[in-house]
Order: structure tokens, then sequence, then C-alpha cells
């Protein structure tokens, strides 16, 4: 039968999961990353006896699935199984956590255990971001994006660093806890980790709004075509007129008095992911040609005046033959985004980041069963998957006299810090983002990836401007903050149809990243050297009893 404290701990690692949960949205309450984790440490801490470090994966792992339930319910929207698999998934990493700092001993001073706990949570945090193609949706730092101040350090070690800095905090907060004594040094250590935290915020801010810029006005573009899942439930027809109407409005609306072009005319017009449901042909030589359907809306918007014209588009190999343009025989096909100058010379991006069970299902051929797996949880034949692209290079976009190159992101490739630091360059940027998180209905997934994506502009300080069909459609400053600048219906909800005026002003030249310089490789370092340490700091020898 099991104690009393048994018991207690449970209730702790439990309400951990509960408050890490409510960091982010629908809840999104900030407040809650500096004390969330300090019932599952305070848990983990107190543990003695015999198999004391699977006992501590069990109480992680109950504590990640219980936390993973609630931040994904929205998965249920596509995939009840999916729903549940991700968070058993994803509760395996706390587990693997559970179980190294249960056989933690406490030995002099805390600050030691407290940077262990935080490296071995941050190496575990990098590591589920990156495995399997990796998931780094919702670390601990992501809670921190309305706190503008304090996401501004996400620039040092990426995103990762900033959960690693919680977690430090909420260490030095147990241990003086249990110490039954407020210990001067732990005490002092985390308040003064805050306060350097809390001023290089205020600095940076500092920096970021004194940079010398160049505008680039950008109209973006959102249907809100509803969809079940995959299946989006308008005609072709009437996904092109909606385009071409809410198009023409917008810029019917800026032009000047006498019908001419106004100073608000926008260099780019951008649509989301998968706009338009034609398909673009390209050659490998670059040359291309399009469906019919697609040519239409796009020259009916053109007629409007000139700028450069992005969206999301599906990409099919070709091959030419004479004149024409024709897909080529078991060709490869690509989610991509199509950039079009004003007299329609053509780049694309394609995709590199996949969805597992949405655009790729790994090893299908080998067990066809997986697809029957998809098809029956998403309502939807599966037509196939997309090929990865492997382009690292920005895409150049004239904005007034001056070239931007834009560091393309397809759907969640704007939460995979790794990938869109591969793009920066010296110049001026801007991260160029379409999405559609239509496939999750009104659901927290939409808000859960733009809280994800604001710290890709801080962690490159690049601006980021991003256009979803169902999502968030907003422009980021290089801070991360929108500014008032996302598009909302009169409720303040982003579920609606509509466009979005919104001018930028980019960097001629970003300032110093640190996490653009070194990427991952600090995080790594610093959790090899937690992991080390809270090994040798261990209660028993690995694979022993206590």
């Amino acid at each position: 039968m099991m104690k009393g404290a048994g018991w207690l701990r449970i209730l702790a690692v439990v309400l951990s999961g509960l408050l890490v949960a409510g960091m982010f949205p629908p809840f999104d309450i900030g407040a809650l990353a500096w004390v969330a984790l300090m019932p599952l440490l305070w848990a983990l801490g107190s543990m003695a006896g015999v198999r004391v470090g699977w006992k501590g994966f069990g109480l992680g792992f109950l504590a990640g699935t219980v936390s993973g339930l609630v931040q994904f319910s929205w998965l249920a929207t596509v995939s009840s199984l999916a729903a549940l698999l991700l968070p058993l998934y994803l509760a395996i990493f706390w587990g693997l956590f559970g179980m190294v700092v249960a056989r933690m001993r406490v030995d002099g001073s805390g600050l030691g255990l407290a940077f262990c706990q935080a490296a071995v949570w941050a190496g575990l945090e990098w590591l589920r971001g990156w495995l399997f193609t990796g998931f780094s949706w919702n670390g601990l730092g992501v809670s921190l994006h309305e706190s503008l101040v304090m996401a501004q350090g996400a620039d040092l070690l990426g995103l990762t660093g900033l959960s690693l800095g919680l977690v430090f905090v909420q260490g030095l907060g147990v241990f003086a806890l249990r110490a039954r004594s407020w210990r001067r040094l732990e005490l002092g250590v985390g308040i003064g980790v805050v306060a350097l935290w809390f001023a290089y915020g205020k600095v940076r801010l500092g920096i970021e709004s004194g940079l010398d810029t160049v505008p680039l006005k950008a109209l973006l573009v959102q249907i809100n075509i509803p969809q079940d899942a995959g299946q989006v439930l308008w005609s072709d027809l009437e996904i092109h007129q909606a385009y071409e109407d809410e198009t023409l409005r917008a810029l019917e609306g800026l032009k000047s008095a006498d019908g001419g072009l106004s100073e608000k005319w926008p260099d780019w017009v951008i649509w989301p992911e998968c706009a338009l449901t034609g398909r673009i042909l390209r050659t490998p030589e670059g040359e291309w040609a399009t469906w019919q359907i697609n040519h239409d809306t796009i020259s009916q918007v053109r007629g409007a005046g000139p700028f450069s014209l992005i969206y999301g588009v599906n990409e099919l190999e070709a091959e030419k033959k004479g004149d024409r343009i024709f897909m080529k025989s078991k060709g490869r096909a690509y989610n991509s985004i199509a950039a079009m100058s004003p007299d329609d010379v053509l780049q694309t991006y394609r995709k590199q980041h996949l969805v597992i069970f949405g655009e790729t299902i790994p090893f299908v051929e080998a067990v066809p069963f997986l697809k029957k797996i998809y098809e029956q949880q998403s309502g939807m034949e599966f037509g196939g998957s997309f090929t990865p692209g492997d382009s690292l290079e920005p895409l150049p976009i004239r904005a007034g006299g001056v070239v931007i190159g834009a560091i393309p992101t397809v759907c969640f490739e704007d939460t995979v810090a790794r990938l869109t630091r591969k793009f920066v360059r010296a110049g001026p940027q801007v991260i160029l983002n379409v999405t559609n998180d239509g496939w999750f209905k009104e659901s927290a997934a939409a808000a859960q990836h733009f809280a994800n994506a604001k710290f890709r502009a801080i962690e490159l300080r690049r601006p980021m401007v991003r256009c979803a069909n169902t999502g968030v459609s907003a422009a980021l400053d290089s801070t991360g903050s929108a500014r008032g600048r996302i598009l909302t219906d009169d409720q303040g909800s982003h579920f609606t149809r509509g466009a979005l005026w919104v001018e930028m002003d980019v960097p001629r030249s970003a300032s110093f990243s640190l996490y653009a310089v070194v990427g991952d490789w600090g995080i790594i370092l610093i959790s090899l050297a937690g992991l080390i340490l809270a090994l040798r700091k261990s209660k028993t020898r690995l694979g022993c009893a206590a």
C-alpha cells in the first residue's frame, strides 16, 4: 500500500503538469513559468530507497503525460489517437528528467544541484526538438512570449536557454524551501539571475529600437477557409474567387483619391500556405508553368498595380518537351512558397521540415498499415508524401529600391530554430512564414503556433511576417513584438477573414545574436556538462539499488 508521502508526491507532480499546461494558450498564464516545476522538483528531491531512478522516471512521466494531454488536446480535432500518443511520447523526456534528478544528492550549496537540474531539462528539451526530425513545440521558455523584456534573452542560447534559466531559478527556490531557512546564497543568486535577465532584456530592447532600417509594406490576405482535418470544405472556384475579391478590395482601399498608387501601396502581397489549388510545374532549369485557374486568379489581382506576389502552392517536378512544359512521370512533389516579381519572374522555396503523418509517412511503402491508420484518423485518402527541399538560400525579394532577403518557412517551420538559423545572411532580412492551421479549427493550436514562432524573430534579430489561412496573420519586429499588427475581427478573434496592411522597419544590418552564431551548440555543451555533474552527484550508480 502506498504511504502518505507517496500520494503527496503524486499530487505534486500532477500539479506541476497542470501548471506547465497553464503556461501556454489558451490559458496563457505566463507567471506560472517561475513556479510550475517546483512541485515536481520537490517530489523528485524527496525520494530515496530502492530503484529511486525508476520511481523518478514514473513521477516525471506522469507529470509529462498530464501536461501533454492538456497542452495538445487540440490534436483531437484531427486525430484522437494523435492526441493520446504525442503526450505519451513527450512524457518520456519528462520521465528521463525525473530519473536523473531523483538520483541527485544534495551536497553543500544548492547552486550545483540547480544547475544540474536546469542543464538536464534543457538538454532533453533540445533532444525532443531534434530526435526523429524533432518536435520543439512549447518549450518552457515559450511561456515568456508575452513578457517582452524577459523574452529577449532568447538571442543568447535560443529559446531553450530561457528554459534553462527558468528551471535554474526554480531549483534554487526549492532548495531554499527544503533547507527550512532562507539561505542567503541561493536566494541571492536566484534574485541576481532574474535581475540580470531583466536588465539584459531592457538593454536589448533599447538597441533594437535604435537601428537603421528600411521600410517594407506588405498586405496579408487571410480567407479563413473551413476545413475538416486536411479536407478543404470549399470548391476550387470558391477559394480562388475569395482570394481575388479580398485582395482587390484591400488594394482598392490603398489607392489615392485619384485612383493612383498611394504611399501605402504594398511592396509584397502575401497569401498563405497552399493558397491556390492549382499546381506549379518547374523544370530543373527554372522554367515554369502553372494551372490555368492559378493563372487566371493571379492575372486578376495583377491588374490592380505592381507588387511582388508571395503565396503557398504545391510544386511538381517537370520537364520541357519542345515549347511546352509537362509534369514529369513519377516526379516529386513539394510544399512550396512561390515569390513572383511584378514582371512575373518566379522563385520558389521547397519546404524541408515535413510534418510526420501530415505531409509524409515514414516507411509507408514498407508498412502499408501506416497508410490505413492515417486515412482512418484523418478521414481522407493519403495522396503520397511530399519531398523535402534542400535549398538554404534566402529568397531575394525587392521592396522599394532595396532587395530584402526573405528567410522562408512553411507551416510549422517557423518553430524550428535550427533550420531558420541556416538562412541568416548579412544585409536586410525578414523571416517569411505562410501557414494554415485550419486543420485544427478554432482551437488553441493557432495561438500556440504564434507564441512559438515569435522567438525566431528574437533569436535571429530579424523581423517576421506571417500569413495564415486560419491562424494568426501578423507582423513582428526584431524583438518579437507585434505592436498591434495582428489580423483580428471586432471581437479580437484571429479566426476571421480579411486583409491586414503592415509597414515593417527592417534593419539594414541586424544586431548581434549569439544564437545566430553558435546555434544549439551552446545549450548542448552546457547540457552535457550538467549531465556529467549530475551523474557524479548521483545518489547511486546507474542500475544499482539505493
